[in-house]
């Protein structure tokens, strides 16, 4: 028994596009990988949003912005972060925005930076496999995606996606509250055990 008709709609295109919205976090216009699964979630809107009612999920459709994504209504569907990972992600919001203001939706930084400012803000440095494991996990969730291969190399370059900006709860989207977030991050011990949270469906 179906509880959602998907009528005409090819099953195997939807069960494909419908585990990509759940397991992707975000679903980018622009974005090669990812297109094609937000104009057949664009036009089947309808569909998707029955569907993932029964889940618990809102689906959350930004065309201005190009992004679709999951807004849990039960406050799960959250996805641990370690520490670092944490900061790593509140270093691309923050580059992220300051690239805005040059009135550029194309932001591409080599990994330098993000090593720089790391190191900058905790005083620690990053090693190459924890880089390569954090810009992974970004990348699986489309936040960025890399241009170069090897995503632990300093001279690789990486663009930030708008993605990174709706992957935090923080409330407001601007340089000041990204810095308070992070400077609250690296003042608390950072240790293997410890982790936080960013919430993959948060929305501002």
């Amino acid at each position: 028994m179906e509880i959602v008709n998907i009528g005409n709609v090819s099953k195997d295109k939807f069960r494909v596009y419908a585990n990509r919205l759940l397991n992707e976090c975000f679903i980018l216009k622009s974005c090669e990988d990812t297109k094609q699964c937000y104009y057949f979630i664009l036009r089947e809107r309808e569909l998707f949003s029955a569907y993932f009612e029964y889940l618990g999920y809102e689906v959350v459709i930004n065309e201005e912005w190009g992004i679709i994504c999951l807004k849990n209504s039960y406050g799960t569907g959250r996805i641990r972060l370690k520490m670092r990972e944490s900061i790593i992600l509140l270093i691309l919001r923050l580059i992220y925005i300051e690239e805005q203001k040059k009135l550029t939706d194309n932001v591409i930084v080599s990994v330098e930076e993000i090593y720089d400012r790391y190191f900058g803000l905790t005083g620690k440095r990053l090693g190459k496999t924890d880089m390569r494991s954090a810009m992974g996990l970004m990348k699986r969730y489309n936040i960025i995606r890399n241009i170069d291969a090897d995503m632990g190399n300093p001279d690789a370059r990486i663009q930030i996606y708008i993605s990174v900006t709706l992957a935090t709860d923080s409330a407001e989207l601007n340089k000041e509250s990204t810095m308070q977030k992070l400077n609250t991050y690296i003042k608390e011990n950072e240790t293997n055990g410890n982790e936080e949270n960013f919430d993959e469906t948060e929305t501002d």
